[in-house]
Order: structure tokens, then C-alpha cells, then sequence
């Protein structure tokens, strides 16, 4: 597959951007570069690989849980700009 011009002009008016001539030619090279990659990655041998979704496997990571200090109610509400009985007071955002 080949990029033109043409592609290029249609991708940019559809995300409503101005292109230069001179970014216009780049951008053409770039892309062309790009799918020339692709085209050749086409070309190995993926029989008995399985599909992935990820490049990574999934780990869940634990951590020990353990009891510490937590702050006092008192410490905690100390630099809140308003509460009351022992909570934050936030402005209601329901109309």
C-alpha cells in the first residue's frame, strides 16, 4: 500500500488541521515509512504462535497487610476549610 498526498490531505481535513506543503511531504514520507514496516512484519511466520492482548503477562501483586498508625480525627480535619460532627463539610453539587 502506498501513501499520497492525497491520503494525507484527507487525514488532515478530517482532524481539521492546516498542513504546510512542507508538512505535507513529511508527514507523506513518515506514513509511508511506517506501513513499510508493517508490510514487513507481514511476512514472518506466526504458525503456532497463539493471539495475545497483551505483551506483558497479568500479575496481581500482594502486599502484607498490616495495622499502623492512622491519624487522629482531630489531626485529620485540622486543615479542612469546614466540617462537622468529626466529618468534611463539602458545598452540595446537586442542583
Amino acid at each position: 500500500m502506498s501513501i499520497t498526498k492525497k491520503d494525507v490531505l484527507h487525514v488532515a481535513d478530517l482532524a481539521r488541521l492546516a498542513l504546510t506543503e512542507k508538512e505535507i511531504d513529511l508527514y507523506t514520507a513518515q506514513l509511508q515509512r511506517i506501513l513499510s514496516y508493517v508490510e514487513k512484519l507481514s511476512e514472518l511466520n506466526t504458525e503456532g504462535v497463539p493471539p495475545t492482548t497483551t505483551t506483558v503477562p497479568p500479575e496481581t501483586v500482594y502486599r502484607e497487610d498490616r495495622v499502623t498508625v492512622s491519624l487522629a480525627q482531630e489531626e485529620a480535619l485540622r486543615n479542612a476549610p469546614s466540617s462537622e460532627r468529626g466529618c468534611f463539610k463539602v458545598p452540595k453539587i446537586i442542583e
